[in-house]
């Protein structure tokens, strides 16, 4: 079992801080805000594809598509906006495959000449539970070097990319920080990394400057979230030990207490569906990865639809739990320590 208590049934005052990007942050996020409104989603801004991309290129601003994904899944606005803010152009013309929140964090960030404060202010008209931040405020492009020695410059590249990839760098190095998403890291009671891409998604935020020092530094218990599947080119063939020592090895060995996989079994069709792909489910070997340093929660935190994905309410129940129970141990110890 991976905790020994149970989340709460009404929302708690758990502080949690979630670091990562695409599909995966947005799924833990909501499920996470069932139990929980201090949350900090610190996203990822280095996306160079589809309507993010091309705004991007067009007009000069961060790429705002997963942050945008992450505001509708902490949202509490009406279904209407959030279908609103999600809706994608049809069509052929310039509008065709934008995304209309898209467009109004990019429109939101001319007027007010800055791009945190259109995300606050987008926060505000979506009326989210939490707050959403991006990981850094300077155009960075994401690179990787590649297992046979060569460069891949661009988070799509990297995605896309045939060949292993070896490590991968922030252009410029070390992007400032920001001052709030520190200060969130700082006070946390936890912090979560993934669920999502490895190399394009989870690591480029712990590479932004002081980002893996202040969560190594916090007293918040750290949790990484393992894919339940491999990507194609990206983790193809990895395990979730693999995972975790790609991790260790870009920013060490202090940023992850536990371990989340997932014990639920995959069906064989789509065992096959994804094979088709060059995918298949993450294995694990409980004794490796304790001998990495870390504890490891086994769950059934897989969703089974068309794809498959982390159940959202699942993810975050064990988070919490986590959470709890790290708060009570550390209770716990005091109380040892000081006495009653």
């Amino acid at each position: 079992m991976g905790h020994t208590m149970e989340p709460p049934s009404t929302p708690s005052d758990v502080r949690v801080v979630a670091l990562g990007g695409g599909t995966g942050l947005s799924t833990l996020l909501r499920g996470l805000k069932r139990y929980t409104s201090s949350i900090t989603a610190i996203v990822t801004v280095t996306d160079d594809g589809g309507s993010s991309g091309r705004l991007r290129a067009e007009m000069g601003v961060l790429p705002p598509g997963d942050i945008r994904n992450c505001l509708v899944a902490l949202a509490d606005a009406e279904p209407l906006m959030k279908q609103l803010f999600d809706y994608r152009f049809n069509g052929q013309g310039p509008l065709a495959g934008h995304n209309f929140g898209n467009l109004f964090i990019a429109a939101m960030s001319e007027i007010t000449g800055d791009f945190e404060l259109a995300v606050k202010e987008s926060s505000r008209v979506l009326l989210v539970r939490g707050e959403v931040l991006p990981a850094t405020l300077d155009d960075c492009v994401l690179g990787a070097v590649l297992e046979d020695g060569r460069e891949a410059l661009g988070q799509t590249a990297l995605g896309n990319s045939a060949c292993k990839i070896d490590r991968v760098f922030l252009r410029p190095p070390a992007p400032r920080p920001l001052p709030e998403a520190l200060h969130a890291i700082g006070d946390a009671d936890a912090i979560v990394l993934g669920p999502g891409s490895l190399y394009t998604s989870v690591t480029p935020n712990l590479l932004v400057d002081g980002v893996a020092g202040a969560i190594a530094a916090s007293s918040a218990v750290k949790i990484y979230v393992c894919n339940v599947m491999t990507e194609r080119g990206e983790t193809q063939g990895y395990t979730a030990q693999d995972h975790l020592a790609a991790i260790f090895d870009h920013v060490g060995p202090d940023l992850v207490d536990w371990i989340i996989v997932n014990d639920a079994p995959i069906s064989d069709g789509m065992v096959r569906k994804y094979s088709l792909e060059g995918a298949e489910p993450v294995r694990w070997d409980r004794q490796v990865l304790e001998s990495m340093g870390v504890r490891v929660a086994e769950a059934p935190v897989a969703s089974q639809t068309d794809l498959v994905r982390h159940d959202p309410g699942a993810i975050a129940s064990e988070v919490i739990a986590l959470a709890l129970q790290e708060r009570e141990l550390q209770a716990h110890r005091l109380a040892c320590e000081y006495g009653p």
